[in-house]
């Protein structure tokens, strides 16, 4: 991988403009079904998941995290019974809108080039990472998403395949899937004191259930000096009447710069 591009504070904000007014354009022109209706439960549970709020990280301050709960469940909010019928498509940024401070919105944690900072409005990847996971665990077809250019914390506590998340920026960097299915889904998202909580929801029973993994994961030292990681997310495919592998599916490959020495070196 080649080192990081730094870009000046106002080239940043230019650009960031420029995508934003971007992505209402086609907003305004494409033709897609939103998901926007939201009812209560539906009858069948299909997978859920349930993520820690609080984490110690190195270098941040707690507030952040405290911060982030309030931006978690405002987020929810929007999300929480929201039903994705045959042909539609959910958009978070189309669901939750933007998350300014006019709207209730604190300043959490942000990642902007590798680099810790802080913006209203941060720590809302967290829910882009519980929705992408569980999609992964459905039917529903990923249409967009992107995957975090840096890997910025070391793995201490990490559960799930590096590369398995979704970031999000608004609104250019969007989660979206799409029910190619002739039956409806629903997401389900909140907040028990200490957890972010989740949940597929289906309208019918399914046929199928998913196993995701990772492969081809590998750490390189890279000729300028830093350190990059690679992996390959793919997911079985079993019937869930006879419990027989149907099929291996590719999702995705991930590829990112390390914010962090990879290798401890050891006493002498």
């Amino acid at each position: 991988m080649t080192p990081p591009v730094h870009r000046s504070p106002l080239r940043r904000r230019l650009g960031r403009w420029c995508y934003i007014q971007k992505r209402r354009l086609v907003w305004l022109l494409e033709n897609k079904k939103w998901a926007t209706q939201i009812v209560g439960p539906l009858n069948i549970l299909v997978f859920q998941h349930n993520t820690p709020l609080l984490r110690q990280l190195k270098d941040v301050e707690m507030y952040l995290q405290h911060n982030k709960v309030t931006n978690l469940r405002l987020a929810a909010a929007k999300i929480n019974g929201l039903v994705i019928r045959p042909g539609e498509t959910f958009s978070f940024w189309k669901t939750v809108g933007n998350p300014t401070a006019r709207r209730g919105y604190l300043e959490g944690l942000v990642l902007e080039n590798g680099k810790i900072g802080k913006g209203v409005g941060g720590g809302l990847c967290q829910m882009g990472n519980l929705l992408y996971w569980m999609a992964l665990h459905s039917p529903l077809t990923v249409t967009e998403r992107w995957r975090h250019s840096y890997d910025v914390f070391p793995d201490a506590g990490r559960i799930l395949p590096f590369g398995s998340g979704a970031t999000l920026a608004y609104n250019y960097i969007d989660l979206q899937f799409r029910n190619d299915t002739r039956h409806c889904f629903q997401l389900r998202v909140w907040l028990s004191e200490t957890q972010l909580c989740g949940e597929i929801r289906s309208s019918e029973p399914l046929a199928e259930r998913y196993e995701v993994f990772e492969q081809e994961h590998v750490i390189r030292h890279e000729p300028w000096g830093g350190y990059s990681r690679h992996n390959r997310i793919a997911r079985w495919v079993y019937c869930v009447q006879t419990n027989e592998l149907l099929r291996e599916e590719p999702v995705t490959e991930n590829h990112a710069l390390m914010m962090y020495q990879p290798f401890l070196e050891g006493k002498r």
